[in-house]
């Protein structure tokens, strides 16, 4: 499958590409404006991408963006995920050769409680995902932070398809990329948030200490969407990392 996508910025300029956590879109990365070639996409059934029936998993969302790179025939990119998109970003540096430079930001390798995810996937499964949403967009930002853009980042979880947010979230249950993260050899950026619930920052450094080449940031005054509530301090570190050759 060819997700929805946009592609802006310079055409001689190193193409970014920037993966999205569960249940957001595009959006995600509406404060960023580095020096690069953006390649923006959203997972099956979110934004403007088309479901897929069935289940998936990492791997399968992976392979989507293969073929988006194929599609556009870009034959290496730069890459940086969150969360969820981060586990793709993971499975394509230790599997594929199409990613020189990684950026992984507020994600885990493996969850070895499941129980969150069972219990969210039931409720889910069970009565929608609006039950759901205030528990979910609590986990993505600071109490603090402003009412206006939660309220915005709910309403655009409302619009995912709930078949294709379940299958994503298995996906995520079930995944184990713990041996892969041996595989990846390209220089890489892990980058968690002090106030993280979801992947919290002992997880993510877990997956710097494994890697062979990389660095580790931790951001203050941020939650699990970090590249939201703090876009210019995580600018700034993924201008450092993928701007040097």
């Amino acid at each position: 499958m060819i997700p929805h996508h946009t592609l802006t910025g310079p055409d001689d300029a190193p193409v970014l590409v920037l993966g999205n956590a569960l249940g957001t879109t595009t959006e995600l990365w509406r404060e960023f404006s580095p020096p690069f070639r953006l390649l923006r996409f959203d997972h099956r059934g979110h934004g403007l991408s088309n479901a897929v029936p069935g289940p998936c998993s990492i791997e399968a969302l992976a392979g989507d963006v293969v073929e988006l790179l194929d599609h556009l025939g870009l034959r290496q990119v730069y890459y940086c995920g969150v969360s969820l998109g981060g586990m793709v970003g993971m499975w394509l540096a230790a599997h594929t050769d199409r990613v020189s430079r990684l950026a992984l930001v507020c994600t885990a390798a493996w969850y070895p409680d499941k129980t969150m995810w069972d219990e969210r996937i039931s409720l889910i499964r069970s009565l929608g995902m609006e039950p759901a949403a205030d528990g979910i967009v609590s986990r993505w930002f600071t109490p603090s932070f402003s009412p206006a853009v939660v309220s915005h980042f709910r309403s655009e979880l409302l619009k995912v398809d709930v078949p294709s947010y379940l299958a994503c979230a298995e996906a995520i249950r079930d995944m184990d990329l713990r041996a892969d993260l041996a595989k990846i050899d390209v220089p890489t950026v892990v980058i968690a948030a002090a106030q993280d619930h979801a992947t919290p920052p002992d997880v993510v450094r877990h997956i710097a200490d494994e890697l062979r080449d990389s660095d580790l940031y931790i951001v203050g005054d941020a939650a699990h969407l970090a590249v939201v509530e703090a876009p210019r301090t995580i600018s700034v570190i993924l201008d450092g990392h993928f701007g040097t050759d």
